[in-house]
């Protein structure tokens, strides 16, 4: 597609070659990001991730509702902060009904979006979708790329979810685990028994290897009691109060205190720099630690 043409020229022509079934994905490029550990994002083009935008609409209000509540990645109405709130909610009403020491058992998928297989990805989703034109599609898009799925497609959001559904379903309703979360590759069960998280471990651990050829990353399995804090969504949980995670602090601080000096330099505008301010209210609010509401306080008054 000429990069010269006009926006709905442009769409037109993307129609007409879906229409026809000539449509296929373009290559990728390549660019690597920390945010803030180091990642490999890989940018499909222009006329493709219309496609992809165009192909979530349709597929995944078909999905969504299938899925269970405490998905919690990428889906209307969710996102990171709500994952923290809901998780903290969890744990703590837990507490307050158990009279025993609430467990917590966390797991991370090692590699997810590169361990990602495409059969078995294509049968998640042709098991809900019928018609052939989106099955082709789908498939055109699955199969652009390989090992896995990219990190920076639209429908890896998607994918992802959808891959690890049977996951959710099986935590929740074979294991019977009543306080489960999952924010993307990440998951959280608790429970007042140490010795059943241990076994869900194992089982799980099991599920992910033998039917999702999945595997959990050693180092980021955890099992700790809720009073010693749990680290989750970037926060540090524990009965009655919560906390940023340290690193995260020191990073948002850092990335403040540079937005600051752009704004005195006369680089950054008013409107930009409150806007700014605004977001990184949204984000210490659940957490305010020491002089952080004050310092911001001070910062927008003054500059």
């Amino acid at each position: 597609m000429e990069h010269g043409l006009a926006v709905e020229d442009r769409l037109y022509a993307l129609h007409e070659r879906l229409h026809d079934g000539a449509w296929s994905h373009g290559p990728y490029a390549s660019l690597r990001v920390c945010d803030p550990k180091p990642r490999h994002i890989h940018k499909a083009a222009i006329d493709d991730r219309v496609v992809h935008h165009a192909i979530v609409r349709v597929v995944e209000p078909i999905f969504d509702q299938g899925f269970i509540f405490d998905t919690w990645s990428c889906r209307t109405g969710k996102g990171t902060q709500a994952a923290m709130f809901r998780g903290h909610n969890l744990l703590e009403n837990l507490a307050r009904s158990s009279r025993e020491t609430v467990w917590v058992l966390q797991g991370d998928i090692r590699k997810y979006f590169e361990s990602v297989d495409h059969d078995l990805l294509k049968q998640a989703l042709f098991r809900r979708i019928e018609d052939k034109h989106v099955r082709r599609l789908l498939e055109n898009i699955i199969d652009s790329f390989s090992p896995g799925i990219p990190l920076g497609n639209f429908t890896s959001q998607l994918f992802a979810n959808v891959y690890l559904d049977s996951f959710d379903h099986f935590v929740k309703e074979q294991l019977g685990c009543k306080t489960y979360l999952r924010y993307c590759d990440d998951f959280l069960l608790a429970h007042s028994s140490r010795d059943w998280l241990i076994y869900c471990a194992s089982e799980c651990e099991q599920f992910l290897d033998e039917r999702l050829c999945l595997t959990l990353h050693p180092r980021k399995l955890m099992l700790r009691p809720f009073h010693q804090g749990i680290d989750w969504l970037g926060c540090v949980l524990y009965p009655g109060y919560r906390l940023l995670r340290p690193s995260t602090r020191r990073r948002l601080w850092k990335t403040i205190d540079a937005r600051v000096r752009s704004r005195l330099s006369g680089s950054c505008d008013d409107l930009v720099f409150q806007s700014t301010l605004n977001s990184f209210h949204g984000f210490l609010k659940p957490a305010w630690q020491g002089d952080d509401q004050e310092r911001l306080m001070v910062l927008t008054r003054c500059v």
